[in-house]
Formats: structure tokens, C-alpha cells, sequence
């Protein structure tokens, strides 16, 4: 991956410089820069372009949220600043005043922001111009289009699970415009460029280009689309063609599961520090003692932790935790190992430090909720988020960061098999055999239960597998449980004194968190009820 990203790199610059249509909103016969089309490196490049997407939409880039994390509009992340921004209020304002959110103002909204209708826009450029200029073989011109293709679906997945049903492109737009389509006709959009580019791309490359979209990418993306659009025998068959390929598998450890260029890694996306392209995350979440003042942004809750069975998969009882303050130190080593894997607590080691996460401690310091406008590295929970973070990278104001991000990896996909085998009848055994899979990775035992209380089980272990890296608010909407759970409810923390050992419940909202029923249906922005001439409906929540 890292040769196919440099490449991009120092390609992409100058091939946008000179396609100023790229961008465009009008594509007119002036389009005539056929010398792109005149040898294979060319077009090599131009479809590399598309692979930033990974980047842009993935938790290192911008566009999900405005480089907030999701997580942040659930009960597991709590940005501590009061301040309105980016990795900061923004979020706390959404959770706390639902009314925010308009056509014209939500911030994970990529319609509104032209983002992804621009990405589109793109894709189906490349397309056009295929199919217009190219004289390569049709071999060559599938595996282009299968990749394009693929970032095609990949960009709808993003508006689709926002929306439902959007405006689809499978060409260039002309002057008439569209009306948006129905929620089963995106799906199947979705699902059938998924189809053709799990048909046409290679199950693997050889290592000059290594990193590029397999087929196997394609089969695990329609297997996570497929729940939303809750088609379960789809995103079933889906994950099983990934799991029958026998290309990938669980890494033994869990704590290197997201880290990229094992097994487990189906789709990544790589950095270079020094080169570039390279990203900034790092540099947002972690503790002052790491020598950067505007880390510590946003922290896992209480929430999050106490979602973490023990290591022999017993229920934590946190009450006596929830009383006021203590002096009883929490069971946390006695927590799962993806617990440790994922969250900097009082008394684990980050960066050769023993952390100490309390009032006035030097490595993790506590400050209360509101009692400065931005917290500049300290935790407002008594705890650091330390997964997707490089422990490895200790100069965080000089040099930026370079860890990979994995977009898809194969635990997701064990999991889309057990969730859609849950609903299937006669597939329960499957759903049993998937989690268990996910659970033996970290030595906990099988769930013996079932129905509804199996599917309960089921949800809290996706949320912990997967925590923070971009999908429990998006689970949480299309299982609609978010206008319930997410209602009338407050996040927490613990004010850890170090001098006398005590640990105080504090409330990290001080109002509570809502979610109304409204938002699982993003709204059309404004703009483009204006704008667009073939007369777009607004959604019904909307009008």
C-alpha cells in the first residue's frame, strides 16, 4: 500500500493542476486532455486519485463528521471542550441540542458539504472518459472500472446510510437533474457495483500493487452495506465469500487487529510521515505528558468501560462505583484484553509512563467538565483513548503521523456474517460459531443464549471489537435504537484524587443527552431543493 499512496501523492498534484474539470459542476466538451489516455502509468494515476477516499472517510480523515469521531454522538466518547468547533463543542451541541441539526447545518452531513456528490461527480468523469479515449485491452479497462466502481459504492454507502434513498448518477449529470430514488433502489445500486467489482477485480496483486482494491474488499463492503439495507441473505453470502477465500483471519493479537499489513487488514489506506500523504490524529487525542498541549480532546466514558467483561467473560458490577467516591480501585486489570488495548486508565503504561490520569498528575491530568473552555491535554473522564493512537510516536508537535488506517478488517466481517445469520431462519448456529470466533481472538468463552437476548449480547461485543473506529453511531441508527437509548441520558467519568486513592462518579454532560426519531433520515440541504430543476422531494421527517 505504502508504493500505490507515495505514488498518489506525487502524481495527484499535478494531474489535478492540469484537469481543472475534476472539479467542475459543468463537464462540457472542453474536456479534451486525452493525453491521460495515452499510456497505462497515466491512467494507473488517475484511478489511484480515488483511493484517498479511504483517507477522507475514514476515522484520520475529515469528512465523516468534520474530524470528529461518531462515537462522540454516542454514550462511549466525550469531547471535553465547551468551545464550539471541530473536535471540540460541535458534538457536545448535537447530543445536547438535537435541534442543531438542520438541512443546512449538520456537520456529518456529506450531502450538504457537496462532498460526496463531488466525489461522484469525479468517479463518473473517469468513466465517461473511458469509455471515450480509452484503446487499452478490455482487460485493462475492467480492472480500472472495477476500482472505480468500487470507490462509486463506496462514496453511495456513505450518503445512503445518512439517507435512505438519494440521488443516483450513473453518468454524468445534465441540466435536467433528478429526482432523488427510492431507499431498495440505492441499495441495489450499491450492491450491484459491489457485484461488478467483486466480478472483475483480482483476489490479490503482486506486490508492485499491492494495496489496491481485491475482490475481497468487494464481497466485505457489500457484506457491511447489506445490513443497512437489512437484505441479511445478501450481506450473509456476502461475508461467507470473504470467509471461504481462506485469504484472511484473526491476528492473534488483538491490540495489533487494526494496525494494518497482517491478515487481518481487507482494505487500508497508508501513510508516510515524511512524504506525505500523512495525517494529524495523533496530535488531537493524546495526554499532555506526550509533550503536546492540544491533545486529550476526546476521551473514552465510563459508558465505554464498563461495556468490557472481565477475562474470564464475567459482568462487571459497577455500582459501588456509582455511589460518589471510593477509595475501592477499579477492576480494570482485571478486564478484557481489549480493554487494555483500547483505553489509557490510571495505572497502565503509555509511552514507557505509568499513567496516572488523576487531579494535578503529571502523566494524565483530570480537569472537570467546563472549568476551562478547551481542555489543551487533559481528560475530562479519567481516561485517554489509546487505540488507533502510535505508541511509537513520541515527537507529536514536530512530526506528524504515519499509522495506517484499515477501513475494513475481517473481525467486521465475522460479525456482518452473525448479525445476518441471526435474522436468517435455520442460521443461528452460524451466528453462535461467527461471535464465538471474535471472542475466542481474546479468550473469552461462547455466549450461550439466544433470541433476543443473544442479539443484545451480539451488539455489545460489535461495540467493543470495533470501538472507535467509525461504526457504533451508524449501527445504533439503522437498528434504530438511538431515539430510545440515546434519550434523556448523561456520560460519565471518574475525578481520580492520587494523594488519598479515591475515585469520584462525576457526570461529564451536566444536561442531558437526546436523539430525536427524526435524525435517522439526514434531510435534503436547502441548496439543492433550490437548485436542482426536476423538482427533489424533501424527506418526510423533514417536512
Amino acid at each position: 500500500m505504502k508504493r500505490l499512496i507515495i505514488l498518489l501523492a506525487a502524481v495527484l498534484p499535478a494531474l489535478c493542476s492540469c484537469n481543472d474539470w475534476l472539479d467542475g459542476v459543468t463537464q462540457t466538451s472542453r474536456v479534451t486532455d486525452a493525453t491521460v489516455w495515452q499510456n497505462e502509468s497515466s491512467v494507473d494515476s488517475y484511478v489511484n486519485s480515488f483511493y484517498v477516499l479511504l483517507h477522507d472517510y475514514g476515522q484520520f480523515g475529515t469528512a465523516q463528521f468534520g474530524g470528529s469521531l461518531t462515537e462522540s454522538l454516542t454514550d462511549t466518547f466525550k469531547y471535553g471542550s465547551v468551545t464550539l468547533g471541530n473536535r471540540a463543542g460541535h458534538s457536545n451541541n448535537y447530543v445536547t441540542n438535537p435541534n442543531a441539526i438542520s438541512p443546512d447545518g449538520c456537520l456529518y452531513s456529506i450531502w450538504a458539504t457537496g462532498k460526496a456528490y463531488g466525489d461522484i461527480r469525479k468517479l463518473n468523469q473517469f468513466l465517461a472518459l473511458q469509455k471515450t479515449y480509452s484503446t487499452f485491452s478490455e482487460e485493462k479497462n475492467v480492472l480500472w472500472e472495477a476500482q472505480v466502481r468500487f470507490f462509486r459504492a463506496f462514496v453511495y454507502f456513505q450518503l445512503a446510510r445518512r439517507h435512505g434513498g438519494v440521488i443516483l448518477y450513473d453518468t454524468l449529470p445534465d441540466a435536467s437533474g433528478r429526482d432523488r430514488s427510492s431507499a431498495e433502489e440505492t441499495w441495489q445500486f450499491i450492491a450491484d457495483d459491489l457485484d461488478f467489482a467483486a466480478r472483475n477485480l483480482p483476489a490479490a496483486y503482486d506486490a508492485a500493487d499491492k494495496g489496491r482494491v481485491t475482490q475481497g474488499a468487494a464481497w466485505a463492503l457489500k457484506s457491511r452495506a447489506m445490513l443497512y439495507a437489512e437484505r441479511w441473505q445478501d450481506a450473509y453470502d456476502a461475508a461467507e465469500q470473504v470467509i471461504n477465500s481462506h485469504r484472511y483471519g484473526l491476528v492473534a493479537d488483538y491490540a495489533e487487529a487494526w494496525k494494518g499489513g497482517n491478515r487481518e487488514s481487507i482494505l487500508e489506506f497508508a501513510y508516510d510521515a515524511v512524504n506525505g500523504p500523512n495525517h494529524d490524529f495523533d496530535s488531537h487525542y493524546v495526554p499532555l505528558c506526550d509533550g503536546w498541549e492540544n491533545g486529550g480532546r476526546g476521551t473514552p466514558t465510563q459508558e465505554m468501560v464498563e461495556c468490557y467483561e472481565t477475562a474470564d467473560g464475567a459482568t462487571v458490577d459497577w455500582t459501588p462505583w456509582h455511589a460518589g467516591m471510593t477509595t475501592v480501585t477499579p477492576p480494570y486489570a482485571s478486564l478484557e484484553p481489549r480493554f487494555h488495548a483500547t483505553v489509557i486508565y490510571r495505572g497502565c503504561v503509555w509511552k514507557g509512563r505509568t499513567m496516572d490520569c488523576s487531579e494535578d498528575g503529571d502523566n494524565g491530568t483530570y480537569i472537570p467538565w467546563r472549568e476551562q473552555a478547551t481542555v489543551y491535554g487533559k481528560t475530562v473522564t479519567g481516561y485517554f483513548l489509546r487505540k488507533l493512537l502510535d505508541e511509537n510516536h513520541t515527537d507529536i508537535k514536530n512530526v506528524r503521523s504515519n499509522q495506517t488506517w484499515v477501513e475494513i478488517r475481517y473481525a467486521e466481517v465475522l460479525l456482518n456474517k452473525a448479525e445476518a445469520a441471526w435474522h436468517l431462519p435455520g442460521h443461528f448456529a452460524d451466528a453462535q460459531e461467527a461471535l464465538d470466533q471474535v471472542r475466542s481472538r481474546v479468550s473469552l468463552p461462547p455466549k450461550d443464549l439466544v433470541g433476543d437476548e443473544w442479539f443484545k449480547a451480539y451488539r455489545n461485543e460489535r461495540k467493543v471489537e470495533l470501538a472507535y473506529e467509525g461504526h457504533l453511531f451508524w449501527d445504533m441508527r439503522r437498528w434504530k435504537l438511538a431515539h430510545t437509548d440515546y434519550n434523556g441520558y448523561r456520560v460519565h467519568g471518574f475525578k481520580i484524587n492520587g494523594l488519598s486513592n479515591s475515585y469520584t462518579y462525576v457526570d461529564c454532560d451536566g444536561t442531558d443527552r437526546w436523539f430525536d426519531s427524526k435524525l435517522y433520515v439526514l434531510p435534503v440541504p436547502s441548496e439543492e431543493l433550490k437548485n436542482n430543476p426536476s423538482g427533489i422531494r424533501q424527506y418526510d421527517e423533514w417536512l
